[in-house]
């Protein structure tokens, strides 16, 4: 029922929970920087191919494949070792705000010239994932540059992440960033989309324990708890924002994209759930995954029901800003590392083509972007020797 080089995207099974799974473990490290190289290279191959007259069906699957193919040469002799999609390739166009990979089934979407398109995808090693997202405009290159209301949108978006992840120092609170990003969207003229979320990574838990916010509305302000950034943690820091409101609304968009809910349990009735639930386990574990990934989507569409409405699935569902209006999303995923800040994945911006004629203004703002995430170690002064006795 799912395809078979969607198989390395399974859970794994607990039996390294005696191992030390935190930054301060090198294997560990080495894992999320091989995953983020995956990921790097995915989201530049998806990239290279979003032009005029591409389909985003199409695109998800190339990102979709590439990761399975990437991590499937990889740890073959290890046992009880798993790798592969951890989040979707998602292909967002203009003001489409997140996580539209559509099914084969529904009509195809065909890029234009001048479109803004988002690409967020993911993978993981073991369990221990790296996920990013970078920003586009279709048809824009050094001869085709992009001015006005759409580069400063996304030179905007790319500084609000640049200043979120130097704000990720130990000891400062999550709410510190949040007034950075939240500050930085103004310096623009831009509005963070409402209430998004970015994570703290965990082994197998792509939405970890500690959460930033940006932008929260009235209801959201007491639900994110006060936390401290410490050393030895990893973040996906996630930045979205739009030339309107950042109000995002369902629309009659079908959800595609889900992610499993270890905290329930329910014993499914209908035949076709259960089939399609035990494929979920099986292939994907603990990891978002895409309806698109099922060869027989006819049962897929069946099964993913009963799962949703008793609360087995998660929904990832597709958001929108308000038509006429666009959105852009940046995001990197990053290790606070004893000795400075690691930007594993994530790709750079290309001011080059993007010409934007606003910047950051605010002095604090400053500061923070121009800081280095390695901050360079202060050279001891040199202690004078006492000077001789005399005989």
């Amino acid at each position: 029922m799912v395809r078979k080089d969607s198989e390395s995207s399974c859970c794994s099974d607990g039996s390294h929970d005696h191992e030390d799974h935190t930054l301060s473990n090198d294997a560990v490290v080495t894992k999320y920087q091989v995953a983020a190289e995956i990921t790097n290279a995915v989201l530049k191959e998806v990239i290279a191919n979003i032009k005029e007259g591409a389909v985003v069906g199409d695109l998800c699957d190339i990102g979709d494949k590439m990761i399975s193919e990437r991590t499937g040469k990889l740890y073959k002799k290890e046992k009880n070792f798993t790798k592969g999609i951890a989040m979707p390739t998602c292909i967002s166009v203009d003001n489409v705000i997140c996580h539209f990979t559509p099914l084969k089934s529904e009509g195809p979407v065909v890029l234009k010239n001048g479109q803004v398109v988002k690409i967020d995808l993911g993978v993981h090693i073991d369990g221990f994932i790296a996920t990013a997202a970078h920003t586009v405009v279709v048809g824009a290159s050094k001869d085709n540059k992009v001015t006005g209301k759409i580069a400063d949108l996304l030179r905007g978006t790319y500084d609000g992440l640049e200043i979120a992840i130097r704000s990720l120092r130990p000891e400062a609170s999550n709410t510190d960033v949040t007034r950075n990003i939240d500050k930085t969207a103004s310096e623009f003229g831009l509005t963070p989309i409402e209430n998004m979320l970015s994570h703290q990574l965990e082994r197998n838990e792509i939405e970890g324990e500690k959460k930033i916010i940006q932008n929260s509305g009235e209801k959201q302000k007491g639900e994110v708890e006060k936390v401290t950034i410490d050393k030895h943690e990893a973040y996906a820091i996630d930045i979205l924002f739009s030339t309107g409101k950042g109000q995002p609304k369902d629309m009659d968009t079908r959800t595609t994209v889900y992610k499993k809910n270890e905290s329930v349990s329910y014993q499914l009735k209908m035949k076709a759930s259960r089939v399609f639930f035990s494929d979920v386990n099986k292939q994907h574990g603990p990891m978002p995954f895409s309806l698109r990934s099922f060869e027989e989507e006819v049962k897929a569409k069946m099964g993913v029901v009963e799962c949703e409405k008793y609360g087995l699935l998660t929904p990832y569902p597709v958001l929108y800003e308000k038509e006429g209006d666009f959105v852009a999303q940046f995001k990197a995923t990053v290790l606070v590392m004893p000795n400075g800040l690691l930007k594993i994945a994530g790709l750079p911006f290309d001011s080059d083509v993007y010409q934007s004629e606003r910047s950051v203004q605010d002095a604090d703002l400053q500061t923070v972007l121009k800081s280095a995430l390695k901050p360079k170690k202060k050279k001891e002064a040199k202690k004078e020797e006492p000077a001789a006795k005399k005989a």
